[in-house]
Formats: C-alpha cells, structure tokens, sequence
C-alpha cells in the first residue's frame, strides 16, 4: 500500500485518485475549491461520470480516500504526489501550464521528506524538467525528489471503466527507483507498462490524441466525399475497419469531436511543432476539418427547410459526448450559436447537460425537461449526442407533434429506410439512403 495526494479534483484527479484508493492505497485528494471539497466530502461528486459516485463513497467509507484543502497535510502525509490540474489553451493554442506552476510551489513549501511527484496533468513536452526547476525554486530545504511523467488516458463518460482497465501505462522518469515504485503502485491494474524517459512519455500522451482526432476527421471527410459519390460511409467504415493495420474505432463519421481533450491537444501540439520550426501541416487539417463539420449541420438544415430565420429548430444532446455533462467545445454550442446568426429559434434537451449548457448557451434559449417536449411544434430535430434514450424514440409517433418532421442527424445513429418508412424527411452523413431521400425532397 502507499499514500498518494493527488492534486486537483477535475475528471482525471477524481478518477485517478479514487481508483488508487479503490486498489487498496490511502490517498488524499487535494483542491483550492473549498466548495467542491466539502460536497465531495459528503460524498456529493461534482460531475457527471457513470460509477464514480459509487466508488467514491465506498472509498471513503473504508477510509482509503480522503478529500483535503490542506496543502501541508496532503503533501506531508504522502509518498507519492500526482498532479492533475488543468492545463487549459492559451491564446495561441499552447497549454497554459499556470495552475501546474502553482501547485510546484506548494509542494515546494510544504515537503519534508522525499517525494515522487508524477505528471498526470497532459503537458508539452519538457514539462518535467519544468516542474523540477520550479519545484527547486521554492524548496526552502535541501529535501530530494524526482519527477515523473505518467499520462492519463481517459475517455469520458467512461473514465472509471478506463481506469480499473487501462490499454496501458506509460512511465517516464530519469531515476530507475522512482519508476520502480510507479511499476508497483500500478501492478494492481495488471496492464502493459511502457517504461521511457519523461519526455517521450509527455509526447505519447499528446501523439495518442492526436492520431485518434486524425482518423475522426478522416472518416468525416470520406463522408463527404461518399455524399457527392453516393457511397455509404457506414459500409466504407465497416471495410477499412476490419483491417487489423487500422482498426474500427474513432471511424463514424458525424458532427466531429469535442471535449476537454481532443481540441485542446491538438492546438497545443501544432504550437510545440510550431515552438521548433515545424509546420504540423496534417495535424492543421484535422482541426480545420473538424470545425467546418460543424457547419455541415447548418447546410443540411437550409437544404431542407430553407430560409432558417423563425424556424424553429430542436436540439436533441448537448455534451459533447454520451454519459458526461462536459460541454467544453461541444458541437451543440458552436450549430447553436450558428443557428441564431440565422435568427433561429432553439429548444433543447440533455438527460445530463443542462445546468452546463445554461453558462454557455445564448439567453433566449428554451430548455425542455424531456423528447416529447422539445420536438413538440419543431420545423426539424437535430440530435448532436447520441443518448440511448434518443436511439429509441419512436418517430412514427414523434412526427406528429413536429411542425415538420425533418431529423437531421449529426452522429449516423437512425437507419434510414426506417426513418423514410415512417414519414420523417431524414439527413445524415455520408449515407447513401439519406442523401436519397434528401434528393426526392429536392426534385419534388
């Protein structure tokens, strides 16, 4: 068993430090928010993430976690120190290493033994020797440590599950020792660890996000072409999938990605390319892809109705992803913002995302409290997350309480025959059935 303060209760601190705790460590989550603290010490977790709440109270409950503002006790009472604070993008899209700056001072402060302090926050490359020279700048004693880079590889939504059962794990330290006691502190999670140095492990972190953003833009722009070609993206997919060099995930073509991860990655790293002379052309393409995806909802739409001023349109899943309440660059914001350049009007529904969607969303947005209520007296529906409660609505009996029954959707998930079937003028990407229909509507 070892004890471990992790710092910062966002998805990757909370999950991270839960679990550890959960494989029989004692840790102690720390935060600056004294309000979050208090609602996670009464087991009440501030997001939304299957399993967590379960697993938090357990934890506590067998007194393996812990949750602290206490900076001098959270770090003296440890062997091992994960930082896990944000790293937001800077105005030129390199991350914001600040909160990462801060929380070295506090450790700084407050050590008063050895210490590994491991990475988990996604930084540049060199971030470790960072995080070293600013820890050494404010060490008020000779007390020694190492610095070691360990990347989270979370999805939301289902980050406890990826967790308890990771592809791998990366460790990246200079000292044998330390990432000796990395090996064993995650030998529970019975996975495959990559040992190397600190900075080919920050590289992985940002190279693995990059690579899974690249096959999303990919696929999106094989849709595309696929709608001027009348092939079906789904059935290319399934093709190129099935080939064990490329594999089938992150290939279903739809509005693009969003979050906290993808977006925020990719930038960041055509500013490190960029921060050496390199021109990341390819990685330049997949962010511009992915944001004029977006508008792709917005062309769909006028083929359809037209003119969208005073149309009113539904917006069925606003996180960015199924089984989170994230809404950071969601493409729900970015359609909707779009929609009310075209004077629009906007009803929408989240099962989760609500109270989120209200500090990003336009003022005059309506927000409805179920699907019966959101498509009631719609001229078209737009589902942008991918819900299970939305893959099984009946629109056979949904049209009716439409103005028009025109679905417009942005993540593939209804059949076409079947939505022709029951009356519903239907768009999707790149399938063929879809743009079928689309066309008889044209011609008609």
């Amino acid at each position: 068993m070892f004890n471990v303060t992790v710092i910062g209760t966002g998805y990757v601190g909370l999950v991270s430090g839960t679990v550890f705790a959960d494989k029989g460590n004692s840790v102690i989550c720390l935060d600056i928010d004294e309000e979050k603290i208090n609602r996670l010490l009464r087991g009440d977790v501030p997001i939304y993430e299957p399993g967590l709440q379960e697993l938090v109270i357990r934890n506590m409950s067998s007194g393996r976690l812990d949750f602290t503002t206490d900076a001098k006790r959270a770090v003296q009472s440890s062997d091992i120190i994960f930082i896990a604070v944000g790293t937001p993008s800077a105005e030129d899209g390199s991350a914001d290493l600040r909160y990462v700056q801060a929380v070295c001072r506090d450790i700084a402060q407050n050590m008063d033994r050895h210490k590994i302090i491991v990475n988990k926050s996604t930084v540049p490359v060199g971030t470790a020797d960072k995080v070293k020279l600013w820890i050494e700048e404010h060490l008020e004693k000779d007390v020694p440590f190492d610095v070691v880079s360990c990347p989270e590889f979370l999805r939301e939504g289902s980050a406890v599950r990826d967790s308890l059962n990771p592809d791998r794990i990366v460790i990246g330290g200079a000292n044998p020792e330390a990432v000796k006691v990395l090996n064993k502190l995650h030998e529970p999670f019975d996975a495959p660890i990559i040992e190397t140095d600190p900075r080919s492990a920050e590289m992985i972190k940002y190279a693995s996000n990059a690579f899974l953003a690249t096959k999303i833009s990919f696929i999106n722009e094989i849709s595309n072409i696929c709608e001027k070609v009348d092939a079906d993206v789904t059935m290319v997919a399934q093709g190129i999938g099935l080939d064990k060099r490329i594999g089938s995930h992150f290939l279903k073509a739809g509005v693009g990605y969003g979050g906290s991860c993808f977006p925020k990655d990719t930038n960041a790293l055509i500013q490190i390319a960029e921060d050496v002379d390199h021109d990341f052309e390819l990685l330049k393409s997949v962010v511009k892809i992915n944001s004029q995806q977006r508008l792709k909802v917005i062309e769909k739409l006028q083929q359809q109705l037209g003119r969208l001023e005073d149309k009113v349109i539904g917006i069925l899943g606003l996180a960015f992803k199924p089984n989170t309440d994230d809404m950071r660059e969601a493409p729900s914001v970015d359609v909707i913002h779009n929609l009310k350049e075209y004077n629009s009007k906007i009803k929408v529904y989240d099962p989760v995302a609500m109270a989120m969607a209200r500090r990003v969303l336009p003022a005059d947005v309506v927000y409805c409290d179920g699907i019966e209520e959101l498509l009631q007296g719609v001229d078209a529906a737009v589902l942008l997350t991918e819900w299970e409660d939305f893959k099984t609505i009946n629109w056979g009996l949904m049209k009716d309480k439409m103005h028009r029954p025109v679905v417009i959707d942005g993540r593939n998930v209804f059949d076409p025959e079947e939505m022709r079937a029951m009356g519903i003028q239907y768009s999707s990407f790149g399938r063929q059935n879809s743009q079928q229909i689309l066309q008889e509507l044209v011609n008609s």
